[in-house]
């Protein structure tokens, strides 16, 4: 029987419900696509980063002080307010250019520890190591591979080189960038420390004139990083707008000195700009940072997750949920356990030891009186020896006679009477001669019981800490594992001995920047120079922020920060520099080396 042909109302209905079909599949997969991380989170990012500076604003860091005299409030008497805020912003943009190069620093590590790596490495960290979309891209290009054997692999290996080196391309300039307005910054505020003191009604508009100047010159270090994203680039998104910073008034630029009002605009402007800066750094580190520790171990947190969830359906089986009373009895035996544990290795041996310690007078009138009852036996003994010496030998012996000499005339007078048994035991005196050695046995008897009991009495709080052994070995091992879990931050900030050795690291870091930095100025390389000047000074503000609260713990902070301070210092000769650096290392506690291990 042969088929009609399809009306064409039935083949519209068929195309309405495949395009119904695609839409909902598409639909789905997107909305999948949204909860996988994702490199590019535009809208939220921004959130983020905003939140973050805030955080940053609320929360000021401990950083290395700007090189400003002491003294320098008490000579702007008569502008005491503008300069506090002059010097509030000063700081403000010194801790914020701490902030984004350590934050610049931090992501560019990252990405140079991946470019050493080896290529089996780069494939691990392009297809398992940034999240499940990546992990089913990657999957999937490398079960492609039908260029050929090993193409897949190669293609993959370069991939993630380029993906590696755009990112440490871009950081790496930021961070050049960063650290050259640092150095300048500071040498600006060096320079106009003196003269602040001397005439601060004309050098704060011309420092404020200068510090703008500097953020142009940041501008246009930091402008062609847009120019600089290839074509093919794995950033994926568009790069934010051009960074541009507002200008001082000109008029007011050039005057010597500026009213009150003038001082104000130009520092809610300087403030206006490191707002600009802040954001664009952001947004830029951002999309160059490294994955999420999340997102790098996806993996292991999902089996975690996996095995949780397998963890909770067996619990709810033994639970009172299904009408199971399983976990209510395993409750109840390990109760039990848990208290018998207690009850034999804690509570009795603890009472044990309490009795032996507060009980001394109890315990030491009870063994007076077994060795009286030893000693009473003993007196017996004596006088049955003395009666039947007195009654062989048919002579007087003193009270004091030894009972050794006695029992040998007992002994004797046995051997004797042992040669004719029965008559003697019945006319003699073998009878007696064996009723003597029986109370010489009971005395020998009683003396040795006595020293074994004297011996497990002074042994009985050895045997009470010997059942408390286990309960202090358990408690010395949860003891251990609160210690290490105190201690478990490693960074130099901590208090373990591997925050000990990255404190002496970041010395020895200093130490070296400061001799590349003279090396620089030796061969001319001005802008080298500069930028070695500006991670020095990162630097050194790390290892201000590190050893902070354990120098005021010991009492060395005074001279520790002055150590500090003086090392940031231009004009002091770089011989002296290591000089401080070495004697940093030998003099101060909390940059010695921790103690070996015996």
């Amino acid at each position: 029987m042969e088929e009609s042909p399809a009306s064409p109302s039935e083949v519209n209905e068929n195309k309405d419900l495949k395009a119904l079909i695609s839409f909902y599949s598409n639909y789905l997969w997107t909305r999948v696509l949204d909860f996988l991380p994702s490199p590019d989170y535009n809208f939220l990012r921004r959130i983020r980063a905003r939140a973050a500076a805030s955080r940053r604003r609320h929360r000021p860091r401990a950083c290395l002080p700007l090189p400003l005299p002491a003294n320098l409030l008490d000579s702007c008497q008569p502008a005491t307010t503008e300069a506090s805020r002059v010097l509030g912003v000063l700081h403000e943009i010194l801790e914020r250019t701490f902030s984004n190069l350590h934050n610049v620093q931090k992501n560019l590590q990252f990405w140079e520890s991946r470019a050493e790596g080896s290529k089996g490495q780069k494939i691990k960290f392009m297809v398992l190591e940034r999240g499940p979309q990546a992990f089913v891209e990657g999957s999937i290009q490398l079960l492609r591979g039908s260029d050929g054997e090993g193409s897949s692999m190669q293609n993959m290996c370069l991939s993630a080189s380029a993906h590696i080196s755009e990112r440490i391309a871009v950081l790496t300039s930021l961070r050049s960038a960063l650290a050259t307005f640092l150095a300048q910054f500071y040498r600006k505020i060096d320079k106009y420390g003196e003269e602040l003191v001397k005439d601060p009604q004309s050098s704060l508009p011309s420092l404020l004139g200068r510090i703008n100047d500097l953020f142009f010159k940041l501008e246009a270090s930091i402008g062609h990083l847009h120019a600089m994203r290839p074509s093919d680039s794995s950033v994926e998104g568009s790069y934010s707008l051009p960074l541009v910073f507002e200008k001082l008034p000109e008029i007011n630029q050039d005057r010597s000195q500026w009213s009150d009002s003038e001082i104000r605009d130009s520092i809610n402007l300087i403030s206006q700009n490191l707002e600009k800066l802040e954001s664009h750094l952001t947004f830029i580190v951002d999309k160059h940072r490294k994955p999420k520790r999340v997102t790098q171990y996806w993996i292991r947190y999902t089996c975690g997750a996996l095995g949780l969830s397998v963890c909770s359906v067996w619990l709810i089986r033994h639970s009172r949920l299904s009408g199971s009373h399983d976990i209510d009895n395993w409750v109840r035996e390990a109760k039990d356990s848990t208290v018998s544990f207690v009850r034999d290795h804690v509570e009795q041996p603890l009472l044990a030891i309490r009795d032996e310690l507060f009980e001394t007078f109890r315990q030491r009138h009870k063994g007076m009186m077994e060795l009286e009852e030893v000693q009473l036996t003993s007196n017996s003994l004596h006088r049955m020896l003395l009666a039947f010496s007195e009654q062989t030998k048919g002579q007087k012996f003193p009270e004091n006679a030894s009972d050794q000499e006695m029992l040998e005339i007992v002994m004797n007078r046995y051997e004797e009477e042992l040669k004719h048994p029965i008559h003697n035991l019945v006319n003699g005196e073998l009878a007696r001669a064996l009723l003597i050695q029986v109370q010489k046995l009971k005395l020998d008897t009683e003396t040795a019981m006595l020293e074994l009991n004297q011996i497990l009495r002074a042994n009985e709080i050895n045997f009470a800490i010997l059942a408390a052994l286990p309960a202090f070995f358990l408690s010395l091992i949860l003891l251990m594992l609160v210690r290490a879990w105190f201690k478990r931050d490693t960074r130099a900030e901590g208090r373990g001995r591997v925050a000990r050795l990255q404190r002496r690291l970041l010395v020895v870091e200093v130490e070296k920047r400061i001799m590349q930095y003279q090396t620089f100025v030796d061969q001319g390389m001005k802008k080298e120079a500069l930028d070695m000047f500006g991670m020095l000074l990162y630097s050194l503000d790390r290892l201000y922020h590190a050893v902070k609260g354990h120098a005021k713990a010991t009492g060395e902070w005074q001279w520790l920060s002055q150590d500090i301070i003086d090392l940031a210092k231009p004009s002091l000769q770089t011989a002296n520099k290591l000089r401080a650096t070495s004697r940093m290392e030998r003099v101060y506690d909390c940059l010695l080396p921790a103690l070996q291990r015996q």
